[in-house]
């Protein structure tokens, strides 16, 4: 939270917390295209002062595990565990208070585990999702509704107070009263109104029965997404139907989110990857990272051989950098950064008809000094299955209302798949 502390200077103009798989993340979806446009949107028009949050049923090694498949941004909280553990930042620093408020003498793992243990229905799930707040179980089909009636009555005798959550058939999650989606979701809302950065508006999305609960706070705009389960739907229908904070989108997934910050009129919606003429358009000097997004846009889109006039597009970047300007490469080696940017023509169209992808993730202004900008985050690319990650920090200084590109300088990044050296594979 100090982090989060540091970088917001009033209260953040919007916070999203969404859940993951079937909501920010459609697994249909082999090319990631709603994700990817989700990524390109928020980086670009709301990272520098608006809060993402991620809100799943996945345990943290199952989150990481999501995060090595899907181009998945970087949330400034992450709440795992179906809202049983929270976490902040790059290195996801636990929040200890939340945690120390779920040990009371109404939960204990032991006998929930012995009461359990009294249904053949129920077959615990791998050790990854046991947690310390959280026993998982996969249930017979069909026997859900009649599992959970019975093992509640024998928890709430044995002095447990507990929730048993049964969502997509299969799963059947119990874990203290205390804990849940919601539940975490309103103790984050205190705690950042405690510190002066309350949102100013918040939308929360979802899919599953998981979810239901997000939408229940106060105050929250809600999104269930076009696929969401029928569980959910259900519960909307006879809790929420009347609440107009709530919206069932027409679209799938990220979209369905996009849409919903339109519906609700929460910020811009139009995606630089939507934008026709979002390349030929310039920089806002007050918002130095979107130069990163507008770059590394052109790039995937240079490679991938879908721009026809690159030339023009070259030249101009190209214009945008100081006669001295450098590149260090990942590999140590300093380059001309004019001469980078000109090498550039002969990648056009060399990863077409690949699955090829690029994103910049935590695009954040580090340092600003009268006339100097400092853009820091993480550049990903990804071809195949072959992904790599360099941390990329930029260096602007301006010339009346235009940016003027100083320095580029790239590091491998602890979660690249791939270091490699070879100036050819890693070009910028």
């Amino acid at each position: 939270m100090v982090i989060i502390m540091e970088r917001l200077k009033s209260s953040p103009p919007l916070m999203i917390v969404s859940d993951l798989d079937h909501t920010m993340v459609d697994h249909q979806d082999s090319e990631n295209l709603s994700l990817l446009r989700f990524n390109s949107l928020w980086e670009y028009a709301y990272r520098r002062d608006s809060l993402l949050v991620f809100s799943t049923a996945r345990s943290p090694i199952l989150y990481k595990e999501l995060r090595k498949e899907k181009p998945l941004l970087t949330p400034d909280i992450i709440i795992t565990s179906i809202g049983t553990e929270i976490a902040c930042g790059n290195s996801m620093v636990p929040d200890h208070a939340w945690v120390e408020s779920l040990n009371s003498d109404k939960w204990n793992r032991e006998i929930v585990l012995e009461e359990t243990s009294k249904f053949p229905e129920l077959t615990l799930q791998p050790k990854t999702e046991q947690r310390l707040h959280k026993v998982s179980f996969y249930i017979d089909e069909g026997k859900g509704e009649a599992v959970t009636k019975e093992l509640s009555q024998l928890l709430e005798k044995r002095g447990l107070d507990v929730k048993i959550i049964h969502s997509w058939g299969k799963n059947v999650d119990v874990i203290p009263r205390a804990a849940g989606k919601g539940e975490a979701l309103e103790y984050l809302l205190k705690k950042l109104n405690a510190q002066g950065i309350f949102p100013v508006n918040t939308l929360a999305c979802g899919d599953s029965e998981h979810d239901a609960e997000l939408f229940s706070i106060p105050d929250v705009h809600g999104v269930m997404v076009s696929n969401s389960q029928e569980e959910l739907l259900k519960w909307h229908s006879e809790n929420a139907f009347d609440n107009s904070k709530v919206i069932h989108s027409s679209e799938r997934c990220a979209d369905g989110i996009i849409q919903a910050i339109d519906h609700f009129k929460l910020g811009p919606t139009l995606s630089p990857r939507d934008a026709s003429e979002f390349l030929s358009r310039k920089t806002d000097v007050a918002n130095p990272g979107q130069e990163a997004v507008r770059f590394y846009l052109f790039y995937e889109r240079l490679r991938r051989g879908e721009i026809k006039k690159y030339e023009s597009y070259i030249d101009s970047f190209k214009e945008s950098c100081h006669q001295a300007a450098v590149f260090l490469h990942p590999s140590g080696a300093e380059k001309s950064l004019r001469d980078t940017i000109d090498e550039m023509r002969k990648y056009h169209g060399d990863k077409k008809g690949k699955k090829f992808c690029v994103w910049v993730d935590q695009v954040l202004v580090i340092d600003t000094i009268p006339g100097k900008w400092i853009v820091n985050f993480d550049k990903w690319e990804q071809c195949g299955d072959e992904r790599k990650c360099c941390t990329t920090t930029l260096e602007f200084t301006s010339k009346g209302e235009e940016l003027v590109w100083e320095k580029v300088k790239q590091i491998w990044s602890e979660e690249s798949e791939v270091k490699d050296d070879d100036n050819t594979s890693w070009i910028i």
